[in-house]
């Protein structure tokens, strides 16, 4: 059962994504999720997070999962909790952000080059592919802005 919670946050509509067959505990999907849309910048500091409640109840899970995940969160400095007032995103110009963004990073590549060695693919022929894709990104990117 994949379940997906959309919530707005200051405008923004994020979605979480659980996944009750995936060998991740749910608590853990949950903290990665929002520690990846606050990196991203889909969270922005100050944003309130729904009520673990809410949230809870959404994703039907429950309450101490989401609470569980909080408390993670809020442990990583990532969020902080207000008495009476939610938890929140906390300030995004900390070091915290540019951590979390380069963990996150470091995590995708590390399952990209154990991939490449199961495949057969030696590093040098994937930093080659990484500098093409590159390359075609930022090629869209200048020709997109070009146009406006």
């Amino acid at each position: 059962m994949c379940l997906v919670q959309e919530f707005s946050a200051d405008t923004v509509a994020v979605q979480i994504h659980i996944n009750a067959r995936d060998k991740v505990p749910i608590y853990l999907q949950v903290v990665n999720q929002i520690r990846y849309l606050v990196a991203a910048g889909r969270l922005s500091a100050g944003t309130e997070l729904p009520p673990i409640r809410v949230l809870a109840e959404k994703l039907m899970v429950n309450p101490n999962t989401v609470a569980r995940a909080y408390r993670e969160l809020e442990l990583a400095g990532i969020v902080e909790k207000r008495r009476t007032a939610g938890t929140w995103v906390t300030d995004q110009g900390s070091p915290l952000a540019r951590r979390e963004r380069l963990k996150i990073l470091t995590d995708r590549i590390d399952q990209l080059l154990a991939e490449s060695q199961q495949l057969g693919i030696s590093l040098d022929h994937v930093t080659q592919l990484l500098n093409q894709r590159y390359s075609v990104m930022t090629s869209h990117r200048t020709r997109d802005c070009a146009d406006d």
